[in-house]
Order: C-alpha cells, then sequence, then structure tokens
C-alpha cells in the first residue's frame, strides 16, 4: 500500500484597517490618529496641573466589512515638566513692634509649588535686593526666617513696609518668583504683644488725644444737625395758594341742558350769572299782562296799518333783548296777540258773550253766490228756530 501524503496548504491574507478616535471619549479634542497606521498625536497642550491622565478609545474597522469594528481604551498620562514657579503658602499678616530690638524674628515663611518632581521639593529663599531693615535667613527645610536689622521703628515716619523675596526650586529648568510681604508697623507692649495698628493709633502717636477726637465728632455731628434742620423748614415754607376759596367759580364746572327754543319751559336757562352785573337792567318789564297796559300811547289809531300788533311785537322783542334773564339766541320766543279795532272783532270763543241764537245770519245772502249754500243753511236753521 502506498503511502497517502497530505498537504496542507496555508494562505495567508493580509487584512487592511482604518483607525479613528471616538470622539465622545475625547470632547476636549485634544488627539488626533492616523487612519492608515493609528499613531496618535495631540492637538492641543497637555497641562498636566489641570488632567494628569487622558482616557480615550480608538476604534478599529475593516475597509472591507465595515461591521468588523474593535475598540480598545487607551490611557495616556502626561508627565510632569517643571513649568510652574513656587509661590507663598499663604497670606501673610507680618508685624514689627516700634520698640523690636536688633534680630528680632517678625515671620516664618513657606512656600508651594503645583509640580511634582520625582526627589520631592527644594526651595531657596533669598531677597531680590539688600533692605537696611529686614534680612532672611534660608531655613534649608523649605521654610525662611524674616529677622530684624535694626531697631526703633516709629509709625510716624512709616507705617507699612514692602519687602520682596525671590522664591526659587531646585528642578530643571529652574523656575523662580518674586512674592512681596508686605511688614506693618503696631504698638506693642513690653513683651512684644500687638496693642493697635490701625489709623487711630497713629493718630495719637502723632500727639492727638481722645478728648480732641470726641470734640471734633461732636462738632461734625451738631453741623450736620444743623444743615438737615434748616433743610426741613424750607420745605415746610409754602407759597400762598391763588385761589383760596373753595366756591371760586374757576374751580367749579357748571352744566347746563337745555334743548333750546320751542319749550314750554323758556326760563330753564338762567344766563343772569353769566352777565356783568353793572349791566344788568333793574326794571324788568313784566310778561304776564297784556300789550296795552305796557303800551298805552300806541292806542290812539290801533287800525292804521296794524300798528298796535307792530308795535307790540316790537316791545317784547326789545324786551327779550335787553332781558338779562332771557334765554339764548337760539331761542323761539312764541307771541298770541290777535289786534284791536278789527271789524270781526275778536275771533276767540272764550270772550263771546252771545250765542248762536243771538245771531242774524240774513247779511249772509248780500255776498254773493259764493256764498249761497252757506247763507242757506244759516238762515234757514235761524227760521227753524224761530218757527
Amino acid at each position: 500500500m502506498e503511502p497517502c501524503y497530505l498537504r496542507l496548504a496555508m494562505e495567508i491574507r493580509l487584512v487592511s484597517l482604518l483607525y479613528s478616535i471616538d470622539r465622545h471619549t475625547d470632547l476636549d479634542r485634544l488627539f488626533n490618529i492616523d487612519a492608515s497606521n493609528g499613531s496618535i498625536t495631540t492637538v492641543k497642550p497637555l497641562d498636566r496641573e489641570m488632567s494628569k491622565w487622558h482616557n480615550i478609545s480608538v476604534v478599529a474597522t475593516e475597509i472591507s466589512n465595515r461591521r468588523q469594528t474593535t475598540r480598545v481604551p487607551v490611557f495616556i498620562k502626561v508627565l510632569d515638566v517643571n513649568d510652574n514657579a513656587p509661590e507663598f503658602a499663604m497670606i501673610y499678616e507680618t508685624f514689627v513692634c516700634e520698640n523690636v530690638k536688633v534680630g528680632q524674628l517678625i515671620q516664618t515663611i513657606s512656600a508651594v509649588d503645583t509640580d511634582e518632581p520625582l526627589v520631592g521639593h527644594k526651595f531657596a529663599f533669598s531677597l531680590s535686593a539688600p533692605n537696611p531693615n529686614f534680612t532672611i535667613f534660608d531655613n534649608e527645610d523649605n521654610t525662611a526666617r524674616i529677622l530684624t536689622k535694626r531697631g526703633g521703628f516709629s509709625r510716624r515716619q512709616l507705617s507699612s513696609y514692602l519687602l520682596p523675596v525671590v522664591i526659587s526650586d531646585s528642578d530643571f529648568p529652574i523656575q523662580s518668583s518674586t512674592s512681596t510681604l508686605t511688614v506693618r508697623v503696631c504698638a506693642c507692649d513690653s513683651r512684644g504683644t500687638v496693642q493697635s495698628c490701625n489709623a487711630e493709633a497713629y493718630m495719637l502717636s502723632a500727639g492727638l488725644s481722645t478728648g480732641a477726637l470726641v470734640a471734633i465728632l461732636l462738632c461734625v455731628i451738631i453741623l450736620l444737625m444743623i444743615v438737615v434742620l434748616f433743610a426741613a423748614l424750607r420745605r415746610q415754607k409754602k407759597k400762598e395758594p391763588l385761589i383760596i376759596s373753595k366756591e371760586d367759580v374757576r374751580d367749579n364746572v357748571v352744566s347746563y341742558n337745555d334743548e333750546g327754543g320751542g319749550e314750554e319751559d323758556t326760563q330753564a336757562f338762567d344766563i343772569g350769572t353769566l352777565r356783568n352785573p353793572e349791566v344788568m337792567d333793574g326794571n324788568k318789564h313784566r310778561r304776564d299782562i297784556i300789550p296795552e297796559m305796557l303800551f298805552p300811547f300806541r292806542r290812539a289809531s290801533p287800525i292804521k296799518d296794524n300798528t298796535d300788533v307792530r308795535d307790540f311785537i316790537n316791545g317784547r322783542l326789545q324786551e327779550n333783548d335787553l332781558d338779562p334773564t332771557a334765554p339764548p339766541y337760539d331761542s323761539l320766543a312764541t307771541y298770541a296777540y290777535e289786534g284791536n279795532g278789527s271789524l270781526a272783532e275778536s275771533l276767540s270763543s272764550l270772550e263771546s258773550a252771545a250765542t248762536d241764537a243771538d245771531q242774524d245770519y240774513d247779511y249772509l245772502s248780500t255776498w254773493g253766490p259764493q256764498f249761497k249754500k252757506l247763507a242757506d243753511m244759516y238762515i234757514g236753521k235761524t227760521t227753524d228756530r224761530d218757527t
């Protein structure tokens, strides 16, 4: 039996991938990746003091089959670089007594640095320039002491001093900064306890006593009270009003609601209050009497040209024109007067003293054929009554 050989053929296939960064894990877009070889680079500067680690996700996808993807987390650590200078560890409130001695300790200072070197911090302290009043001594343990170089400080001469202090680190490259220390001059007792460092103490040291301060304060208060009182009195002075009486016509609004002429009540609107009393006619004519009593001198010839009616109307017109209590000019005055001296006399039934039975209608037959029917009717009625 011949031996049988099995050949195993191995096919090696190269797969092409596409790389990308999941931007949900890199919201600030600090990094970028090469789509072909997957190399990651930075886009923006990284600050270790802001964030020491950055965690992003890299996605690998087959070009021939986009459904085949792989997600891999990538952790990026930011290495420390000495790029920050040290500074004071806190805000110091330093003071020196007026009766201080030479070489007196007034303050101990320390520093901090946001950088983290591998071997720890090592700070050095010094003055930016020689100072005749103070000196600094480095304790070589990241602290330093501020000492006095003289005694006899006085607030009259100077109430505070500015002391520039230079702080350096030992990393590479060396970083340094200058911080200013403010030293105030204060009054102290024999044991060095601060009594006062404010402005009042400075004024007292200048020779101004407490009694003088109280007197000045009282004077200021009195002046303020006088000014306030004077202002209050001026506000209370008010000018006399031009119109004192509340009944002044200029304060009142009078409304009239009159429809004018044609109404029965022509006296509804009294215009007399608006007229000048000096020109008002004191003698007012009466309007409730007959015309012959008002104008007796015109009764001499009542029939000629109807002068009595004309004079009556003219008299009434003049009376209305001169009457201060008359209605406005657009009112209608109605006059009823029958006249005097007519052949037919009065036609009013109220003034008739006779009845139909006392009348003689024979004269109607002389009026002509136009009144024949009327004459026959009345003459016949009279004949019937007589019989």
